[in-house]
């Protein structure tokens, strides 16, 4: 018996991956600066809670 997979992974150049991850450190460091601390402390505060860590 003889199986075949097929596997199509799409490879980005270098270039790409690095604009993407540029574009992304930027969009969250804005949305970070512009955002009140009590929204950024109850966004990390309901994912520390998601992933089961104890937080107080």
């Amino acid at each position: 018996m003889t199986t075949k997979t097929a596997s199509s992974a799409v490879a980005l150049p270098a270039t790409t991956s690095i604009a993407l991850v540029f574009v992304l450190g930027l969009t969250m460091l804005f949305v970070s600066g512009f955002a009140q601390a009590t929204v950024l402390h109850d966004a990390a505060h309901d994912a520390r809670h998601a992933m089961a860590f104890p937080c107080h």
